[in-house]
Order: C-alpha cells, then structure tokens, then sequence
C-alpha cells in the first residue's frame, strides 16, 4: 500500500512538472485575418504555436463563415487575404 501511494506521488509530481513546463515554454501567436471572398467579407482571429498556424487557422475560420460547399471553401482558402495582423502572446 505505501508503495503504491509513493508511486502515485511521484506520477501526480511528474504531471504536475510537465504541466507548468509546458505553460512556461508555449508562446503562442494570435493572429486575426481577414478575407474578402465573392463579394463579402470576414475577419476572424486564431491562436497558433507559430504565426503561420495561427493564420492557417484565421484563414480556414473566415472562409467557413464566406464558403459554402467543399469547392468554395478550397477557393476562399486559396484567396490572398486582405489583412493579417499577428502579436505573440
């Protein structure tokens, strides 16, 4: 019994560990975008581990809210947008 409880301390210590590193090494970019889409426009922001997913993301977001149908949705996504603008959190 006590060794079990010292392994299930060591395990919750580790998580705990791991948790906080995690939080401490995650820089996140945020970014919003912006995309104008057969006459309409959306601007939607993102969180990403690096600038390019966060846009990626953004991206994807806006044309959901502009698209309908998998060959629109392809066609926006492939549409330079309008505006980006990223910060690091």
């Amino acid at each position: 019994m006590g060794r079990a409880i010292a392994i299930f301390g060591v395990l919750a210590a580790l998580t705990v560990f791991l948790v906080v590193l995690g939080a401490l090494r995650s820089r996140e970019a945020a970014c919003e975008v912006c995309i104008e889409f057969r006459g309409r426009t959306a601007c939607r922001e993102a969180l990403g581990p690096t600038h390019e997913d966060a846009v990626r993301t953004a991206t994807d977001n806006a044309c959901a809210f502009l698209s309908s149908g998998m060959t629109d949705s392809v066609a926006c996504q492939n549409t330079p947008p309008v505006s980006v603008r990223c910060s690091d959190d």
